[in-house]
């Protein structure tokens, strides 16, 4: 059974920096060899989106247009989780974050549908 936690979040003023992480559970990254985590967003009342997303071996990074220069996704396998470091942040960051795992591909995709796993969310709040 994967479980996915992330941790990170909180309030913060517009320009200040968070840093979420996404916790598997250890089998998870020794177990596959080809799968990719992603992190997600829904802020309240819009649909949920991609933010970010890393190959297994970390050499493949993606982001959405709207978090590129400013986030910056990273992994370490011998802790087991994922990053997701943000900075100059905006009142448009405001939402739930979600970290996600695909077990199927090496390329980190931005659709909802494609992984396979899902973390309970971390509310990340960014005041103006």
């Amino acid at each position: 059974q994967v479980q996915l936690v992330e941790s990170g979040g909180g309030l913060v003023q517009a320009g200040g920096s968070l840093r979420l992480s996404c916790a598997a559970s250890a089998r998870t990254f020794s177990s596959y060899t080809s799968y990719t985590i992603g992190w997600f967003r829904q802020a309240p009342g819009k649909d949920r989106e991609f933010v970010a997303g890393i190959n297994w071996n970390g050499r493949t990074t993606v982001y959405a247009d709207s978090v590129k220069g400013r986030f910056a996704i990273s992994r370490d396998n011998a802790k087991s989780t994922v990053s997701l470091q943000m900075n100059s942040l905006k009142p448009s960051d405001t939402a739930v974050y979600y970290c996600a795992l695909d077990l199927r591909r090496d390329d980190p995709k931005s659709t909802i549908g494609d992984y396979n796993y899902w973390g309970q969310g971390t509310q990340v709040t960014v005041s103006s």
